[in-house]
């Protein structure tokens, strides 16, 4: 590696090769990109009987089965206790009110630092935060003023991303596809600096000012040759993480858990968010925990393998939602629910943005809240 160093916070060539790398790289490419191919076959579902919306019968006990708005709490309750990361939900208030009751459960709890908070309702990632103490969760409280889930810090660390499906009437469920999750890192030169680093790596640097702004240490710190630095926690694409197909990971015992997890929590279709610590944890379906569960607007995120192609990935996308519809038509048929009305995915869907929008506008506005006390 090069001892030559680039500016502070990226330089023209830098931020140059990064746009370089987003557009050869689809993986990188916005989201309406990907999803342009699959207009037309959205447009046939609406001309199809039971219609446009029947996917989101899909998880009866999530509202749109998953489509926006859904409360992760209130979704990870659905799961056998021991089956996930233990969580608390935080309601709106005051912020020394809430941080009070954040002590309170952990201490009910037995739960150390570090945290894991993050919206209740949130999507890709946005404002997880690791608080190493309570100056740190102080900030965050103040920063989200919606409701948090609180979940002691998994280790992992290994972590996948399990799709799961299962027609009503099937004796087991299937294991679609897994993602391989592998976290940002970068490997230090004794001259260069985190963030230096981060935008010269050959992959981080399409998205080293993202990975930079939520990289928790300091990132003009010059790290020893050879030392290993992880630059994020989160296993999300869009935060940096790399994903690779998982589909050897497979196994019967594996299947069995999943299986019996979505039956409990009566889903059928989605993503489960999972961390262990071993690779045989993950074969034998033991000591897992889940972090997340996503539905219906969850991806089966091995299409994010650097080795797939476009076009590969747009088949698989189609698979996954040709049986997001076939479960939903299923799931309705069964339970005689007639598919949402356009005008209430309409709405949620403006609500959704909303909240984004306004929790944005929160996080960037100075804050400050005379009635915190100082704690002990």
């Amino acid at each position: 590696m090069s001892a030559e160093r680039a500016l502070p916070r990226g330089g023209f060539s830098d931020r140059l090769r990064a746009r370089l790398a987003r557009l050869r790289k689809w993986e990188y490419w916005p989201s309406a990109a990907v999803y342009a191919p699959m207009i037309p076959f959205f447009l046939a579902r609406a001309f199809d009987r039971p219609g446009l919306t029947a996917c989101l019968n899909v998880n009866p006990p999530i509202p749109l089965g998953g489509l926006v708005g859904e409360s992760k709490s209130a979704i990870l309750g659905l799961f056998p206790p021991e089956a996930v990361v233990p969580f608390v939900a935080i309601a709106p208030g005051p912020a020394d009110e809430r941080l009070f009751r954040l002590r309170t459960a952990m201490s009910a709890q037995g739960w150390g630092w570090p945290l894991v908070l993050k919206p209740d309702v949130g999507e890709r990632g946005e404002a997880v935060t690791l608080v190493r103490d309570e100056a740190a969760a102080r900030r965050c409280l103040l920063r989200c003023p919606d409701s948090l889930v609180a979940q002691p810090y998994h280790p992992g660390p290994l972590e996948v991303g399990v799709f799961y499906i299962r027609m009503p009437g099937w004796r087991r469920g299937r294991v679609l596809s897994i993602t391989d999750k592998r976290f940002p890192c970068v490997i230090g030169d004794g001259v260069s600096s985190v963030r230096e680093l981060a935008w010269r790596h050959d992959r981080h640097r399409a998205q080293a000012a993202g990975i930079i702004s939520g990289y928790e240490g300091d990132p003009d710190r010059v790290p020893a040759a050879g030392e290993s630095v992880p630059l994020g926690f989160r296993g999300n694409h869009c935060r940096g993480a790399m994903f690779l197909d998982g589909s050897g990971l497979i196994t019967p015992a594996l299947t069995r858990r999943i299986d019996a997890w979505a039956r409990h929590a009566g889903v059928h279709f989605g993503r489960f968010d999972i961390r262990f610590a071993r690779p045989e944890d993950l074969a034998e379906g033991r000591r897992l925990a889940i972090v997340e569960f996503n539905g219906v607007l969850s991806e089966s995120t091995n299409i994010y393998d650097p080795s797939t192609g476009f076009w590969r990935a747009q088949a698989i996308l189609r698979r996954q939602w040709r049986w997001a519809y076939r479960i939903g038509a299923a799931v309705g048929e069964q339970t005689k629910t007639e598919p949402p009305s356009l005008g209430a995915v309409w709405r949620a869907v403006r609500g959704h943005a909303r909240l984004l929008a306004a929790r944005a506008k929160a996080g960037k506005r100075p804050r400050e809240d005379s009635n915190l006390q100082p704690t002990d």
